[in-house]
């Protein structure tokens, strides 16, 4: 058993949730399943499940929990799962732009240098929840998807699909040509996000900038509008990942 990721095209991915719906996702091509006896019990519905949808997959091997602590990433909270399999699709604004001309509308969020997995991971899990089409960050400087970053998802990465761009400042001009409209997130913005509920534009762009530094220079020039968000408390300041669920709550068709 090797989960050492040494080909660059195979995630490793562990933790119940990040597990199952890879597994369930028929866009990934599944190498090996791995599981302890007592994670066994609690897959079964998911294996049934992927077996009624016709889904090819290969079968599980059971191994002891002390060896899958060894062998998976120091302290990684895998819940006696670990899974490797193809990577996901690549997908670039384009794709979005595409899906947007047919739905007629569409929420993208942009992280400019938003690198830890953590909030990366929880950021596309509200993503997911508050109903955006997709995630756009920089390939030189973000996380991959997979690791800690899935697990904090809890599966999300299967369903919102997110977009690697070389440059964020091009990447937001071409959305713009494509009738996107790009608030930024920022402290500075005359008004709060909250003014998005109900009447705002039917294709926007949200760009969150990393926590300290904030959105760059020439990314913020791209912004058609800053907006910061509605906090009243001693504390104004929010987690990136915090304030990404306030802005994505916010602008919920």
């Amino acid at each position: 058993m090797n989960f050492k990721k040494n080909d660059t095209n195979k995630t490793l991915l562990y933790g119940f949730h990040a597990v199952r719906e890879a597994w369930l996702n028929p866009d990934r091509t599944i190498e090996q399943l791995f599981l302890t006896d007592h994670s066994a019990k609690n897959f079964e519905a998911v294996l049934s499940e992927a077996k009624a949808k016709g889904l090819r997959r290969p079968p599980p091997s059971h191994v002891d929990k002390k060896k899958l602590d060894k062998t998976l990433p120091t302290g990684a909270v895998h819940q006696g799962l670990g899974l490797i399999t193809s990577d996901l699709p690549e997908q670039d604004i384009h794709d979005f732009a595409r899906r947007a001309e047919l739905s007629g509308k569409s929420v993208l969020v942009m992280l400019d240098q938003v690198t830890d997995p953590h909030n990366v991971g929880a950021i596309i899990r509200s993503a997911c929840a508050f109903g955006a089409d997709g995630i756009i960050m920089q390939k030189k400087h973000a996380p991959t998807l997979d690791g800690v970053l899935a697990k904090t998802a809890c599966g999300a990465v299967e369903h919102v699909p997110v977009a690697y761009e070389t440059n964020l400042s091009r990447a937001l001009e071409s959305l713009k040509e494509a009738g996107y409209f790009v608030y930024g997130l920022d402290e500075r913005g005359e008004k709060t996000i909250d003014a998005l509920r109900g009447d705002r534009p039917e294709k926007i762009v949200l760009v969150l900038g990393a926590e300290g530094p904030g959105i760059r220079h020439l990314v913020r020039e791209n912004c058609d509008e800053l907006m910061k968000l509605p906090t009243t408390g001693e504390i104004s300041s929010l987690n990136v990942s915090n304030a990404a669920a306030v802005a994505l709550f916010c602008c919920q068709s």
